[in-house]
This record gives C-alpha cells, sequence and structure tokens, in this order.
C-alpha cells in the first residue's frame, strides 16, 4: 500500500511540475513586450487613441503610439514601412491596393459643413453649399443670412476628410482658391469658431465637445447616428484602419479590438457611429 501512496505522489508531482512549466510558458509568452506605430487621419485620431489607452491599460506590456497628421500622411509611412496602421478617412486608390494596402472597416462617420454658433442659417442644400465653397455664392445674404461676406476654410488635399468632400460635393467643380487652408479638424473648429462670417467641414466626432460652432442640415436632414447608418445624410462615409497585407500579431490584435463590441462603444463615445 506504501508503495502505491509513494507512486500516486511522484504521478501527481509530475503533473504538477509539467502545469507549472505549461503555465510559465503561457506567461512568458503573453508578456513580450509589443510595439506598434498608428499615423494618420485626424478625424480617426480620437478613436485610435482611445482604444490605444483602453488597449494599454489591460495590455500593459504592448505599447500602442498614436500620431495625426492627415490620411494621406499616414498611408505614405505605411507603404514606406515607418508605420504599421494608418488610420484613414477615405477609401484606398488603386495604386495603393496594388501595393498591397488592405482597408479594415472601423467605424461611420459623416463630413459635417460647420459655422460659427452665431450665424443665423441652421441648413444648407448640397447645390448651395457647393456654389458656397466654389466661390459662385459670396455672401451670406445670398442664403437667407446677414449681409456678410462668406468665408471659406477648406482641408490639405491630403486630408481624407477633403477627398471625401471633394468626391461627395464638388466633383468635377474644385473648391475657390480664395478659400482658406486649415491642417487639420482641431484647426477648422478653431477658425469657424473665431470667424461669424466662416463656413468649412469636420467630422462628426468634433461636434460633440466643441464649442462655437454649429452643423448645418443638408438638404434638410441634419447629420446623426440614424441618419449616418441610415445613408439619409448625403456626406456620410466609413472610416478605416489600413494595414500592409493581413495584420498580424499587435496590429491584429489592436484592429480585432477596435471593431469588438467594446471598441465600438468608444467610437460611440467619441461621436462617431458604429459599424452596423
Amino acid at each position: 500500500m506504501k508503495s502505491k501512496v509513494i507512486a500516486s505522489g511522484v504521478l501527481v508531482a509530475a503533473v504538477i511540475i509539467a502545469s507549472a512549466i505549461l503555465l510559465q510558458g503561457t506567461t512568458n509568452q503573453s508578456s513580450t513586450p509589443r510595439s506598434i506605430n498608428i499615423k494618420g487621419s485626424t478625424t480617426v485620431l480620437p478613436i485610435a487613441q482611445a482604444a490605444a489607452e483602453a488597449w494599454m491599460d489591460s495590455h500593459p506590456n504592448d505599447k500602442i503610439i498614436v500620431e495625426g497628421g492627415g490620411s494621406g500622411v499616414g498611408i505614405a509611412a505605411l507603404i514606406d514601412g515607418t508605420c504599421d496602421i494608418a488610420n484613414s478617412s477615405r477609401t484606398l486608390k488603386d495604386e495603393e491596393k496594388q501595393k498591397g494596402l488592405i482597408e479594415h472597416r472601423i467605424a461611420l462617420d459623416a463630413v459635417c459643413v460647420i459655422v460659427n454658433s452665431q450665424n443665423p442659417v441652421n441648413g444648407l442644400s448640397l447645390e448651395q453649399v457647393k456654389a458656397i465653397f466654389k466661390g459662385e455664392i459670396t455672401n451670406w445674404s445670398e442664403v437667407g443670412g446677414p449681409n456678410l461676406e462668406i468665408v471659406v476654410y477648406t482641408r490639405e488635399s491630403t486630408s481624407g476628410t477633403f477627398e471625401t468632400f471633394e468626391t461627395k460635393v464638388m466633383k468635377p467643380d474644385n473648391i475657390t482658391l480664395r478659400a482658406l487652408t486649415k491642417t487639420s479638424n482641431g484647426e477648422m473648429v478653431q477658425a469657424i469658431s473665431g470667424n461669424p462670417n466662416g463656413i468649412g467641414y469636420v467630422g462628426i466626432g468634433y461636434l460633440a465637445n466643441a464649442t462655437g460652432i454649429k452643423a448645418l442640415k443638408i438638404n434638410g436632414v441634419e447629420p446623426s447616428t440614424s441618419t449616418v447608418q441610415s445613408g439619409t445624410f448625403p456626406i456620410s462615409r466609413y472610416r478605416y484602419m489600413i494595414t500592409k497585407g493581413q495584420p498580424e500579431g499587435l496590429v491584429r490584435d489592436f484592429i480585432d479590438f477596435v471593431t469588438s463590441t467594446s471598441g465600438q462603444k468608444i467610437a460611440e463615445e467619441h461621436g462617431f457611429v458604429k459599424l452596423p
């Protein structure tokens, strides 16, 4: 009987040792430091920053560095290999897809036409917006506002917000050369909030916490979660995280997190619209 007990004890000890070795291997693997760099769209920036902070809170060995710069800047950096994910407010061009870049939808958004909160104009037709940005309508009195000159603000050509506005509002025409260019959504909000005569455009995510501005109804439709998801708001679009090839490692894990229930909640908290 004693020999059986000893044998059983040895077997149990062996199982415990094997389990400890296995557990140690798993722990070492999960605690390996990982790091990625994300760059691009200033519109996607709030989602990416908040999601990165949430991820790193629960994965302290992972490091995610997030920068803005615009969609074109991020995509160029991804092609050059100087970042791991490019945030983008626009779809990829054919030549970018040919370089192995892949789009991952992470949220829905709207490009909102904004004016100073003191401006009495509350809505415009899409045709009126186009005419203003072309420079054909130059005074607010022409669209029901005060007798004041309209000051047009736009984004730089590398901006995904600019490309969406150009595609959905302006084509085949161009924005007036008199337009003042801003390099980010934040700068655009600051400019319009400081100029009662100004008009510009930003992503819907920048409306929630901004002061001194208001979004106009377009064709009678207000930009909101329901109108963006239904497609009734005329200047809506998807937001993307772009990778070079299929994502792996921390890149894959992070994009999966952003598109998960928890990640989509973060997108909504920052004024964006969750994926349908």
